[in-house]
């Protein structure tokens, strides 16, 4: 539905990758949101009064509730959309994910409450009037919920969106709930037995459940996820692909809201090179990796020495004694720094999952042990770096 009718109020509808065409797709999701809403709670409430059922008076305010959600899934794409300015210099898209988290809260509150109206209903159950005009309402609100689960879905893959996919789950839970007011009336109408209470509660927990789903998938951007490993993998055999470039290692993606990426990365270039020409070669893959991903990248150079027989040998040696130590542990940024007088000094950084049976200062010490061991002249600079072991 919202794809359908992004085709008569969005121009450009189909370029999703556009901030400002996203931002469309989730402010015309929550305009539609507040207007079905609004219809469904004003119907299902006239249903509920006539009705004497307070787990239908419960739904239509479930969807009041859902007109709130949309107003700040609403607000939340309107605001993300905002420019950059002094105080948030990386724009403001995270705002999408607050709004995603407030929506999962909704739900959770929302399922508490019913909650409570269903046991008060197990231990006061009380018959309640039931006709084809209380079911019609019901199986309307339900039709119309599938279609807002359906249109918020699609959206939600559209533009990536987890304030949409936590929409879409609200609609279907919403779908679910009224489904089991519908039976449990429709079967203490048929036999006089009052199972809205019981069967309310049993709904209630999928409510709770989904809106605890929702919460976590808006969490985990907030404080700040990996990316995936396709992306680094992705950028990574990109920027290999450029002649002069050695390696590629500490690889971040920050996460400033949907399409709103930070990346910054370190990469191996020969130390024998014209400086300025490997600048201009960094510039260019910047400026490639900008237009290629949509996103701001800084990457930092890391000469490395490749015509000095010492570090080339040293190098070998280390990549044994790593080896020796775990074969899946890998290092990058290896130099040989000379300084005054004959002293000399190997720096390295070592890759290391986060979780790790080994301690980090027991790591550190085996290497510098081993190391010294081959050239006890020699002192350490090891860093360790906090990664996934490599799919």
């Amino acid at each position: 539905m919202i794809s359908f009718l992004a085709a008569f109020f969005i121009k450009d509808h189909k370029n999703t990758g556009d901030l400002e065409v996203r931002n469309k797709y989730g402010i015309l999701s929550g305009i539609v949101g507040i207007f079905l809403n609004c219809i469904l709670f004003a119907s299902k409430l006239f249903a509920g009064v006539i009705s004497g059922s307070i787990s239908i008076t419960g739904d239509a305010f479930n969807n009041l509730s859902d007109a709130a959600s949309s107003i700040v899934t609403l607000v939340g794409f309107k605001l993300s959309g905002q420019e950059a300015d002094e105080e948030h210099p990386f724009g403001h898209g995270r705002i999408e994910y607050i709004a995603g988290l407030i929506v999962a809260l909704f739900i959770i509150i929302m399922g508490v409450e019913l909650m409570q109206s269903s046991v008060e209903k197990i231990l006061h159950p009380k018959a309640t009037l039931f006709n084809g005009l209380i079911a019609g309402i019901l199986i309307f609100s339900m039709i119309v919920k599938l279609i807002m689960f359906q249109g918020n879905l699609e959206a939600a893959h559209k533009i990536e969106s987890a304030a949409l996919r936590n929409t879409a789950m609200d609609s279907i839970s919403d779908v679910i709930t009224t489904g089991i007011v519908l039976l449990s009336s429709f079967i203490s109408y048929k036999k006089g037995i009052v199972l809205d209470g019981y069967i309310g509660v049993l709904a209630c927990i999928f409510i709770i459940k989904t809106g605890c789903e929702a919460a976590k998938d808006t969490i985990s951007p907030l404080l700040g996820e990996p990316p995936s490993k396709e992306l680094v993998n992705e950028i990574e055999a990109f920027v290999l692909g450029y002649d002069g470039i050695l390696g590629v290692h500490d690889l971040v993606v920050h996460n400033y809201g949907p399409g709103r990426n930070f990346v910054s990365l370190h990469v191996e270039v020969p130390g024998d090179k014209d400086i300025v020409t490997v600048h201009d070669l960094v510039d260019d893959i910047e400026n490639d990796i900008r237009k290629k991903y949509g996103c701001m990248v800084v990457i930092h150079m890391d000469p490395v020495v490749t015509d000095d027989e010492f570090s080339d040998e040293l190098r070998r040696k280390v990549k044994h004694i790593v080896a020796e130590l775990d074969p899946k542990l890998d290092f990058h940024d290896f130099r040989v720094i000379h300084a005054k007088g004959d002293s000399r000094r190997v720096a390295f950084d070592l890759t290391v999952p986060y979780k790790y049976n080994i301690k980090d200062a027991d790591i550190i010490k085996y290497l510098d042990d081993h190391i010294k061991g081959i050239h006890p002249d020699i002192e350490c600079d090891i860093t360790i770096d906090k990664a996934d072991y490599k799919a």
